[in-house]
């Protein structure tokens, strides 16, 4: 069976007792993180969200990239968010590679030339998330007043660790 059919199965049970259909666009707790898409994180079980709470924005290294921030400047000019959470993590696959691996892997496998994107990896994590937040708060979309916070979740031990706050 293709995954898609065992989604669509889950997604008949779920929807049986779906009962949150009335819940408002805007997050509740007025609130957006931006963390890694890594399938290991289940940002809303160890930040404690219910549906509703927060937009929770997801890619490869939960970087703070363009799309990324696209994402904020609509989360905070029409949705009422006030606070930007960003969340990388230990064990991050963006730990083990350079642009020019991915590079050359992608021309190898695809004929493609990807020579000048940046994929945005890393090769030190706590500075990764920092570099984030200054991103966010040198971003002329971002405005001042918006609470921003880094942070690093541990894959091994379920904890979250504060890194920087402004």
């Amino acid at each position: 069976m293709a995954r898609f059919d065992e989604f669509k199965e889950a997604n008949e049970r779920y929807a049986a007792f779906f009962d949150k259909g009335d819940l408002p666009a805007p997050p509740a707790r007025q609130v957006a993180v931006v963390t890694c898409m890594d399938a290991r994180l289940h940002p809303e079980e160890f930040l404690g969200l219910d549906v509703g709470d927060a937009h929770v924005i997801r890619n490869a290294g939960g970087r703070v990239s363009e799309d990324a921030i696209r994402s904020l400047v609509i989360s905070e000019r029409l949705l009422g968010t006030g606070e930007i959470v960003v969340i990388h993590h230990t064990d991050c696959g963006m730990l083990t590679f350079r642009n020019e691996d991915l590079t050359a892997k992608i021309k190898e496998d695809l004929g493609v030339d990807t020579t000048g994107r940046d994929f945005l990896p890393f090769p030190d994590l706590e500075q990764s998330v920092r570099d984030d937040v200054e991103t966010l708060r040198r971003s002329e979309l971002i405005p001042d007043d918006i609470q921003i916070s880094g942070a690093i979740y541990d894959v091994q031990s379920g904890q979250l660790r504060e890194i920087v706050q402004v």
